[in-house]
């Protein structure tokens, strides 16, 4: 099986810009984004468990994240109907954007080889970036938990 693990990037890095469509259909560009800080979150499939848990969590942190300076935005490779579906299921208030094809989760370093109940699989990697208004990572956090992320980001972010 030939895999391709597609590169990490690290605090400082420039963000790769992406244009992809939202859960309605419209076209959210990185570029667009320019002037905010923005958590950018990659997450495996819709309406999964520990997906569920992460968005959920997003969804409930949203205002003090907000009030801090920061737009939060999901990526799954999920169709913009299924991402409609999850968002409407769980009341979420933020975009969720659509990448059947992976070219935004590789550029990220978001996809390959993980562990996923003790095999190696190819997947979605749990990826959070934190991308400042210039549009420069300053966080880059790799296979991190559904549960806790949040709060453990706000931490880093200095929210708490």
């Amino acid at each position: 099986m030939d895999v391709v693990t597609s590169t990490r990037l690290a605090a400082g890095d420039a963000a790769p810009d992406f244009t992809l469509p939202d859960s309605s259909g419209k076209d959210v560009s990185l570029a667009d984004l320019r002037g905010q800080d923005v958590v950018l979150y990659f997450y495996p499939a819709a309406m999964t468990p520990g997906c569920t848990t992460q968005a959920c969590d997003f969804r409930d942190n949203l205002n003090s994240l907000a009030q801090a300076g920061y737009r939060v935005v999901g990526v799954s490779k999920d169709e913009p109907a299924a991402n409609a579906e999850f968002a409407e299921q769980e009341s979420l208030n933020f975009p969720l954007l659509s990448d059947p094809d992976l070219a935004v989760h590789k550029a990220y370093g978001a996809w390959g080889e993980k562990s996923m109940y003790g095999r190696t699989v190819t997947g979605t990697i749990r990826s959070t970036f934190v991308i400042d208004g210039e549009g420069r990572l300053t966080h880059a956090l790799y296979n991190v938990k559904a549960t806790g992320h949040v709060a453990s980001l706000r931490k880093r972010l200095g929210i708490d």
